[in-house]
């Protein structure tokens, strides 16, 4: 996932390449990135349109980087329509 927080709003953007060819998940979240706040406002944002538990999404990797590895612990039968629409 690619991160941009301190934006003027919450949502998800869709896929974005990087400069090293890697697809990833773009995110916006108006949480600034300090004490974790931007970290948990994604959690929150993704858990929001998977219809699942805030606790069930967690960042795992990249906690301060704006590229974030996020685990979602849910059956994925049940959510994989969610994640495909997600990434748009």
């Amino acid at each position: 996932m690619r991160l941009t927080p301190a934006a003027s709003v919450d949502q998800i953007d869709g896929l974005v390449e990087d400069a090293t060819g890697v697809v990833r998940l773009k995110a916006r979240v108006r949480a600034v990135a300090e004490n974790n706040k931007a970290n948990r406002a994604v959690e929150k944002l993704i858990a929001k349109h998977l219809k699942i538990g805030k606790t069930a999404v967690g960042v795992v990797a990249g906690e301060t980087s704006r590229s974030k590895t996020i685990r979602i612990s849910a059956d994925p039968d049940a959510i994989i329509e969610q994640i495909q629409a997600l990434s748009g």
